[in-house]
């Protein structure tokens, strides 16, 4: 059968080959013929006649190539269905073939491995929605390797954790210990010096990984993994070492602009986007020597890469052709700005792979984009929290296991059943989902608050107020994470700020986790002191500086003291800020400010003593009271804000209680304060009111909290339990 495939191609390749030929001889004939009329008429039916011809040739010439495309598909498919058995018992040297009846599936607890290179916060974006569309189709296990920087590894690795998708498993290798391998070879690719390192994976992967898929971070699958995990096979027989797709544009033919000279390829060259590796044989001809020596001797004439580590990987094949395996061209559909990926997608019917290849992105020129585009979109705004099916059979991931276990521990009847079951969830967490780069000073202070999708606009006011470090965690969900990019990268006041931390935590359940949001903001400071705020509330011009000068002179690092921000509010949505406290208390007398809460919620604030706070020229120290809830600012090791507690009620006055257990002395700062400005209710306090159930299961909540603290702290804690 392979036979007669091989010898079906090569008709078809002759007779694609024969049509110009004999068009030629055609046009030829036709102009001999045509002599006897008057020149102007020969001339108009020939060009009408040529027009005919050639529209003909090119309907002919889609049809041949459709019918090759499928060919080579059907060859694939042959190789893939047949395994080779060298028998060197009884049968000598014969090779036996045995033929299986389809394409065998990859087996279903068969771990596939991917390797990424990701460093970077937009890197590790990308990713997500990379590893989004293989999560949606797979039906096996996985195993990602990434080559990163500190930086994504913290992000990914968060990621991973929090997302809990069963059977996925993950490693990491620090790309500083391969950049001696790379950093000689000068690169002109956007990409730098990360670009080069999928070079190094038969090297920096285990010597027990024998074969990897490699894959950039801008490609987006819309079929099973497997499926390109099974041409390995083909890879193994016929003894190649690595699988590639053919170059979808001109760009190694040198003839895409005038004196355009590329590094040497083989025909169009390939593209490494997608790669399939067989590790073990390229450690056997001894990779890196060997592409190490061909990228110097290129490098004498070429300078530099143009196209990072694609521009070497088709050096060495130049040089050494039986190395490659050309993949079919739906392995890696690329939509470059000089692509030719239509000639594929057109004669093709199931599309695997997209690669968004040019640094234009989603915005490249293609007149299809928009089909692209929403293909990736899809998963760009997917739910993830959906990904986290389980594979049955292959057994289950023991951080799934451990969430499940707790929630099956909660009893079902109890009428505070969905509080409790919600504190065990842990959520999908991105961190830095944004650009950050800053180096903490001593006697440092940061920003600490959450916020959800209604309250972004705030961010750019807090902004204008505090010019210090910001660590904010935001509740969202996929798509208003997409949201939220677009609003943050069309702001000139967030662009420009480095030392803001943004942290999403995707939304999963029915209540607003605040405490978990203000728990994960809380772990990424790295400054010795947090300033914990509300998204609601403007600080006041220099309090950065301020609290970093107090800070010292308080003693924070060797005492526990909480140095209280007093608090007041505004009914106005359109404030003159107050510029010191004089103004301050001018437009309390006028009725333009109040103290925060005073006519709802008075003894939150009462405690901080606003009437002596009028006159105060130095810190004063003022005791815990019940319900107390002050805006504070503590060192940054302060113990995490307690979980049990989640929408409405109780979340921050339960953190001020262990303070106090903890014998922090609450000191008022007299030249500090903030002002919360008005916004329309949240969700959650609308529960709280018009739900009995709600404030029922809050009372039991704050009781056990009490007890609890009691038994964590003894004695000096007994005066909680009086509180109601």
């Amino acid at each position: 059968m392979m036979f007669r495939l091989r010898k079906q191609f090569l008709m078809v390749m002759l007779v694609f080959g024969a049509i110009p030929v004999c068009l030629m001889l055609y046009l030829v004939n036709q102009e001999d013929s045509s002599t006897s009329f008057n020149e102007d008429s020969s001339l108009s039916l020939l060009e009408s006649k040529l027009a005919d011809r050639v529209r003909e040739v090119e309907f002919q010439n889609g049809h041949l190539r459709k019918q090759l495309s499928i060919a080579q598909n059907q060859l694939l498919k042959l190789q893939l269905s047949v395994v080779t058995v060298n028998d060197t018992g009884t049968m000598g040297n014969r090779t036996k073939i045995r033929c299986i009846s389809t394409e065998p599936d990859v087996p279903k607890c068969e771990v596939v491995h991917v390797a990424i290179v990701c460093a970077g916060h937009n890197s590790t974006r990308d990713v997500v929605t990379l590893i989004k569309s293989i999560l949606f189709h797979r039906k096996n296990p996985l195993h990602f390797h990434f080559i990163s920087d500190p930086m994504a590894e913290l992000i990914l690795k968060t990621l991973f954790y929090t997302w809990n998708v069963a059977e996925v498993q993950y490693s990491f290798y620090p790309a500083e210990d391969i950049k001696s391998d790379i950093s000689w070879v000068p690169n002109h690719h956007y990409s730098g010096i990360f670009g080069l390192m999928k070079l190094t994976l038969p090297k920096l992967l285990p010597k027990d990984r024998d074969k990897v898929i490699v894959l950039d971070t801008d490609v987006t699958f819309s079929t099973d993994i497997a499926e390109l995990w099974k041409l390995f096979r083909v890879l193994k027989e016929k003894q190649n070492a690595i699988g590639l797709v053919e170059n979808q544009s001109d760009w190694y033919l040198g003839k895409l602009w005038k004196n355009h000279r590329p590094w040497p390829a083989l025909g169009r060259g390939f593209n490494t986007g997608v790669i399939l590796l067989d590790l073990n044989m390229l450690r056997d001809i001894s990779w890196m020597q060997m592409w190490r020596l061909i990228a110097e001797k290129e490098l004498m004439t070429m300078l530099a890469t143009a196209l990072a580590d694609q521009d070497i990987f088709n050096a060495v094949i130049k040089q050494h052709p039986y190395l490659v395996l050309k993949l079919p061209c739906q392995w890696n559909v690329q939509l470059s700005d000089n692509t030719r990926s239509e000639h594929c997608y057109n004669q093709v019917s199931d599309l695997k792979i997209i690669h968004w290849n040019s640094p234009r992105k989603m915005k490249v020129k293609n007149k299809h984009v928009e089909f692209f585009r929403n293909m990736y979109l899809t998963f760009l705004e997917y739910d993830g929290n959906l990904l986290r099916r389980e594979l049955f059979g292959c057994g289950t991931t023991s951080s799934s296991n451990q969430v499940e276990e707790k929630i099956n521990a909660i009893n079902e009847d109890d009428e505070c059943y969905d509080f409790r079951r919600e504190r065990v969830i842990v959520h999908r967490t991105h961190l830095y989902y944004l650009d950050y780069n800053y180096q903490p000073t001593e006697d440092d202070v940061t920003f600490v608050a959450q916020l959800s999708m209604d309250r972004v606009q705030m961010l750019e006011l807090i902004c204008k107020h505090w010019e210090g470090p910001i660590s904010i965690a935001l509740y969202i969900s996929d798509a208003e994470a997409q949201q939220f990019l677009r609003y943050a990268l069309g702001s000139e006041t967030l662009m420009a700020r480095k030392n803001v931390g943004y942290h999403v935590v995707y939304k999963d359940g029915q209540f607003f986790p605040v405490n978990y949001l203000r728990n994960v903001a809380l772990k990424q400071v790295t400054t010795p002191y947090v300033y914990l705020s509300d998204i609601d509330f403007l600080p006041m011009f220099g309090l950065y500086e301020y609290l970093k000068k107090v800070a010292p002179m308080m003693d924070l690092k060797e005492q526990k003291k909480a140095l209280v921000v007093p608090a007041f509010e505004t009914q106005r949505y359109r404030l003159t800020y107050p510029k010191s406290k004089a103004e301050l208390l001018s437009m309390l007398d006028m009725g333009t400010l109040f103290t925060f809460r005073f006519h709802v919620w008075a003894q939150g604030h009462a405690p901080t003593n606003f009437a002596k706070w009028r006159t105060a020229t130095t810190p004063y120290t003022v005791n815990w009271e019940a319900d107390f809830e002050p805006y504070v600012v503590v060192r940054s090791d302060i113990p995490e804000y307690d979980l049990r507690f989640m929408g409405f009620g109780w979340n921050k006055v339960s953190h001020i209680m262990e303070l106090d257990a903890q014998g922090y002395e609450l000191v008022v700062l007299p030249n500090a304060f903030m002002i919360h400005m008005p916004h329309a209710p949240s969700f959650d306090i609308a529960k709280f009111r018009s739900s009995s159930l709600y404030r029922r299961c809050l009372k039991v909540l704050k009781g056990e909290f009490q007890r609890d603290l009691s038994k964590k702290y003894g004695i000096k804690a007994l005066k909680y339990l009086s509180v109601d």
